[in-house]
Formats: structure tokens, sequence, C-alpha cells
């Protein structure tokens, strides 16, 4: 287990999240709600093909996936993300709800988190899906 800079005991997980969204602005406040929720950052991407490329190599248990970032086949590139890390759970990020959000989840999301909702939400919806990870 990689630990930076605080002690954690063997039996505390960290979970690895890497986010891919085109926004800096968006990434960094991503990080600073799973810094605060003391989940470690495996990786950042700002393009489909480095998430792909970086997210299976960092050993990555989340991945926040924006839905722009998407190529213009979805399904295909959630199941690519998925052989490319098997074990991870994938969270697709939405700009607006709508029918983008049945979409995410048909094409393969685990779940979906809205852009658009308050800090503290974003942190309660990864908090219930990482408690979920731990129990798999």
């Amino acid at each position: 287990m990689d630990v930076v800079g605080e002690f954690v005991s063997y039996d505390e997980y960290m979970i690895r999240v890497y986010i891919a969204d085109a926004k800096t602005e968006e990434r960094a406040a991503l990080r600073l709600v799973l810094l605060d929720l003391k989940m470690d950052i495996a990786g950042e991407a700002a393009d489909w093909a480095t998430t792909l490329a970086q997210a299976p190599i960092n050993r990555t248990d989340m991945l926040l996936v924006d839905w722009d970032l998407l190529p213009a086949t979805p399904t295909s590139a959630l199941d690519e993300l998925r052989r490319a890390c098997p074990a991870a759970l994938v969270i697709i990020l939405i700009s607006h709800l709508d029918a983008r959000q049945q979409a995410a989840l048909s094409a393969g999301a685990d779940a979906f988190i809205s852009k658009g909702e308050m800090p503290d939400g974003v942190a309660e919806r990864l908090r219930s899906i990482a408690a979920g990870f731990r129990t798999r």
C-alpha cells in the first residue's frame, strides 16, 4: 500500500481514484473532494486516450469519467475501459441530468454523479460508492 505523509493502519484501505475530465477546474474541484474523503488520487487525464493508457497502470479502484470525454460510442468506450480496469468502479460525471443519466448506466457505468451537485452532495455519493467498493 502506498502511504505518503500519514500513517495508515494495515486494516485501512485507501481507495485509489482516477479522474478523467477535460476541464482543469473540474478536476481540481474533484481532487479537493477526494482528498477531503481521504481517498488517494491515482492520476488524472484531460482526454480519453490518456485515460485508457494511464488508468490501468495506476492500480485504479474507481474511475471518475466525464460523459463528454467519452468517444462517440460510449458503450464500446466503456467496454474498453472495463477490459483495461476490470476491477474498477466506473462513475460517470454528467453535466445535465436528463436522458444521459440512463445512457451512462446503460453504457456500462456503475453509477453517475451530477456535476451540478454541491460539493457535499458529491462527497456523500462518493462516500456511499466507496463503502460499496470496500465490501466487494
